[in-house]
């Protein structure tokens, strides 16, 4: 696998390989799409594979529950994944994460995802039924930091040495344009910097070359090595991971050591600091 982005050609040479293994991560209203790449089985992030019992939406399940699902889905602990959705690169970078954050490294994003693969005439089947393959033999290895929670967030706010970026539009940032989550005060983290998911994506929901991730990040957050966390915040934790998946193409966050930041997605996001609470809100750009 070359990274954590592959683009359609690269899975199109692939699929049906055995050991690769092709999740569909789509969310909302992007699930109503009545084609799958061909053997797609469903990463359901409105279902499952969020833990429903959590004050915010699309919170992480715990290791055995997330273990369970993806024997369930059939995934081993030796196949190689790649992930996508309906909207482009939008709620596949958050099954990208959440696989990492329980160990498994061996995924990767569909750059552009199932637009991208239409718009190249690459095959695609109709919906089927669930998967209902064998099981697999997946084993969660929870990773410590890639999924924070506030406590980590106000921490990282006080810290010169740490950047909180926000994923959500710039309105909502201000707090000039409603939360789509009632109840949900308007603003932002005091503190937190904005770069709204979108800017780090060109015409037909690709991702921009590393060099234009670079110029995106830098004016926010300093150059590769001047920052040891980056943690990043969206609504309700999907978008956060996109700046995740565009820190790593960036170079932010390859590792432990000098020159790279340790990089951490805030799982309640703004569905949770938002509530009417304590913790601080402010307003403006």
């Amino acid at each position: 696998m070359p990274g954590p982005l592959v683009g359609v050609d690269w899975l199109a040479g692939r699929l049906g390989a055995a050991g690769l293994v092709v999740f569909d991560a789509s969310v909302g209203a992007h699930r109503a799409t009545d084609r799958r790449i061909p053997g797609a089985r469903p990463f359901d992030l409105d279902g499952v594979l969020s833990d429903h019992d959590a004050p915010a939406p699309h919170a992480m399940p715990g290791a055995a529950e997330f273990a369970e699902a993806m024997r369930g889905l059939g995934l081993d602990d030796t196949d190689t994944v790649v992930v996508y959705d309906g909207a482009g690169v939008y709620s596949s970078a958050r099954a990208w994460w959440m696989l990492r954050a329980m160990g498994f490294d061996r995924v990767a994003v569909l750059d552009g995802g199932l637009p991208a693969w239409l718009a190249a005439g690459r095959e695609a089947e109709a919906h089927g039924p669930a998967y209902g393959g064998p099981r697999g033999s997946f084993t969660a290895r929870p990773r410590s930091g890639l999924l924070v929670d506030s406590a980590a967030v106000v921490a990282a706010l006080a810290d010169p040495a740490a950047a909180v970026l926000d994923a959500r539009t710039r309105e909502r940032f201000a707090g000039t344009a409603p939360e789509p989550r009632p109840g949900l005060r308007g603003g932002h983290m005091p503190g937190a910097v904005n770069l709204p998911f979108g800017e780090l994506q060109r015409d037909g929901g690709l991702m921009r070359p590393p060099a234009e991730l670079r110029a995106a990040f830098e004016p926010l957050v300093g150059g590769v090595g001047e920052r040891d966390r980056l943690l990043f915040s969206c609504g309700s934790g999907v978008t956060a991971c996109v700046l995740a998946l565009g820190a790593t193409l960036a170079g932010y966050g390859h590792g432990p050591g000098p020159g790279h930041a340790h990089l951490a997605v805030y799982d309640g996001s703004w569905s949770e600091w938002g509530m009417p609470s304590d913790l601080p809100v402010a307003t403006g750009s």
